[in-house]
């Protein structure tokens, strides 16, 4: 038989057991903090039907998307967490309480070209609230002091949390003469910081077609630059030329209004005139947040409110405001970056039980006691020599080792290998919990991330 080399399909990312272990200490601090606001967890079918995926489709998102036959049925993987969302309110609306806040971190697929921290099969962390009829802008302020929950969990301190409102932008553009080109010149202006200011003019006059004066009125606006106060003042100036503008001004004051109640710092919160999103279906605040000393790295989290989350799927109004934190494109960029804490424990089992006799059930006692007081424990059964014993706790990087042999059965006590100061102790099981649990909890709280 002829044997096939393994491979791993480009853009799609496996993780060393340690990688992993950090890898699921981060989706667990992302998926508490969600919960610490009320969300509930959601999980949707990897695959749906491709008329219920692609209903709000099209365009690229068409092209990139992995799509199949099954019999008759004709299938695609999801490509992002939100419409799957959309069709599931729609289709449990009688079921749901609103407003409905729901997490979910899971995989989508993308078959886009493969790069250095872009993915065609990756986790996105998802947190969206949708409310029925209307919802109140406060929860466009609390979606900032979730993401500074995070982050902040995570270990990170330098970070931004940036945010604008669709309606100002719509507004300030009808102001010019330019309503049915606001979409393109805001997907335009969302390249700012990757192409630059020189470049975005350019574009706006020659693909356009903007007059010089419209260009660079448009850039001088999206350049207002101080405090959040001083950028709403200046805002002020714009005011009673357009009612959508107004209506966004109100909300971008509002949510700045609460951002301190709800516990964000000043110093993690800018407005900012150039966040746009690319995506037409943000129709009001929108959310970019950047890591202050890796501006290259880009939005590490990214979102906004909608009006109508599930028109495609109902004829009720469920409008909506959410956020989505690209978590396989965080992990690989942290890393790359040397942004993960190397030295965090990175073991599967706090202690390995090294059993010294021949009969394993004084070790198997053991092993089920400490386990039943929180410890994760393994229990190493295979014939093999000491030394290769101890081989295998190195590689695994276990901070504690076990031994129970016979005079450790004959005096109750067990004896306890610190791996890594190379100290050992004999003490009782009740002793041994006490101190393992105090060392665990020490090092378990340690953030993920060397922020």
């Amino acid at each position: 038989m002829e044997r096939i080399k393994p491979h791993t399909l480009s853009g799609f990312m496996e993780l060393l057991p340690a990688q992993q272990l950090q890898f699921e200490r981060i989706a667990e601090i992302i998926r508490s903090s969600y919960a610490r606001y009320g969300f509930t967890p959601l999980d949707t079918p990897l695959i749906e039907a491709s008329d219920v995926l692609l209903a709000k489709g099209g365009g690229e998102t068409e092209k990139q998307i992995y799509r199949f036959s099954k019999g008759d049925a004709d299938l695609s993987l999801r490509f992002d967490l939100t419409v799957p969302l959309a069709k599931y309110v729609a289709l449990h609306y009688g079921d749901l309480s609103f407003p409905f806040r729901r997490y979910q971190i899971g995989k989508v697929y993308r078959g886009e070209r493969a790069q250095r921290g872009r993915f065609r099969e990756f986790y996105q962390a998802d947190i969206d609230v949708i409310g029925d009829g209307a919802l109140d802008v406060v929860n466009d302020a609390e979606i900032p002091a979730i993401i500074y929950t995070v982050f902040s969990r995570l270990g990170l301190r330098r970070f931004r949390i940036r945010i604008n409102n669709r309606k100002i932008l719509n507004g300030f553009y009808a102001m010019l003469g330019l309503a049915e080109k606001s979409g393109d010149i805001m997907r335009t202006v969302d390249k700012l910081e990757k192409i630059g200011a020189d470049k975005v003019r350019a574009v706006l006059i020659d693909d356009l077609s903007l007059t010089e004066a419209q260009a660079d009125e448009i850039l001088k606006f999206i350049a207002i630059r101080g405090t959040n106060d001083e950028v709403l003042a200046a805002l002020e100036d714009y005011r009673a030329r357009s009612a959508v503008f107004d209506e966004g001004l109100d909300e971008l004051a509002t949510v700045a209004k609460y951002l301190g109640a709800f516990g964000v710092p000043q110093e993690n919160f800018a407005v900012d005139l150039t966040i746009a999103r690319g995506l037409d279906y943000y129709t009001g605040t929108v959310y970019e947040t950047t890591l202050t000393d890796h501006p290259e790295i880009g939005s590490v989290c990214s979102g906004g409110r909608y009006d109508d989350l599930a028109a495609y799927y109902t004829d009720k109004k469920l409008p909506g405001v959410g956020i989505s934190i690209g978590l396989t494109r965080l992990f690989y960029v942290l890393g790359e970056q040397g942004m993960l804490d190397a030295s965090a424990p990175a073991a599967p089992a706090d202690a390995l039980i090294l059993p010294m006799t021949d009969d394993l059930s004084p070790a198997a006692a053991l092993a089920t006691q400490l386990r039943a007081a929180g410890l994760r424990v393994q229990l190493y059964t295979e014939k093999k020599k000491f030394k290769a014993k101890m081989s295998y706790a190195d590689r695994l990087a276990v901070p504690y080792v076990l031994f129970l042999g016979e005079d450790e059965i004959k005096e109750r006590k067990i004896s306890c290998k610190n791996m890594a100061t190379g100290e050992q102790v004999k003490e009782t099981a009740e002793e041994l919990i006490k101190r393992l649990c105090a060392a665990v909890s020490e090092y378990g709280g340690r953030p993920p991330i060397v922020g």
